[in-house]
């Protein structure tokens, strides 16, 4: 999620630079508060497993009917910027999804690839698959021990990482400062 959303904030404030409206100073604001805005909406509907999964609600839109993206608006806001001064086009669609960052300018255009992470894609389907073969052995494994030894084990407990958001934080953030230092 870190890339996408890094790749998605790094295009849109190329586009804003290109308009030439902000200074340096408030393009970086907005790019910062547009990354937490993303990560604090999309993190409970990112999907590796089923990138489609979300698809609609991962989508930056504006067109027509909508010509302020509500998560555009919100990074706005938060970061003192006036929508109108981004200079982002009148009909733009982003898809933020696992492994790929799409845009298509206008409604009947085609979409492009702004970035494709595909090869993590099978990364993830062999760590995936990986997992699934240690748990089903670990099942198995665990089911060919008598009652007596298991009776005489103490459960144990596997902590689970219940704040992924720090972790993201930080290498998005420095992602992010990579891109802007290329910029």
């Amino acid at each position: 999620m870190r890339d996408e959303i890094a790749t998605t904030v790094f295009f849109v404030t190329r586009l804003v630079k290109k308009h030439d409206k902000l200074s340096k100073q408030q393009i970086e604001n907005f790019a910062e508060k547009l990354m937490t805005v993303l990560f604090e909406t999309y993190r409970s509907h990112w999907h590796s497993d089923c990138p489609s999964k979300g698809q609609a609600f991962r989508c930056i839109r504006i067109n027509n009917s909508q010509n302020k993206d509500p998560i555009l608006q919100r990074a706005c806001a938060e970061s003192n910027v006036d929508f109108s001064h981004l200079g982002l086009p009148k009909e733009m669609t982003i898809w933020v999804d696992p492994f790929e960052v799409c845009c298509r300018y206008g409604e009947k255009n085609h979409p492009f690839t702004i970035a494709s992470f595909k090869g993590r894609w099978e990364e993830w389907e062999l760590s995936q698959r990986v997992s699934y073969a240690v748990s089903r052995a670990t099942l198995d494994y665990s089911s060919g021990t008598s009652s007596d030894e298991e009776s005489n084990k103490e459960p144990q407990i596997i902590p689970k990482v219940s704040n992924p958001k720090s972790i993201y934080q930080v290498k998005c953030a420095s992602v992010f400062f990579f891109f802007l230092f290329l910029w």
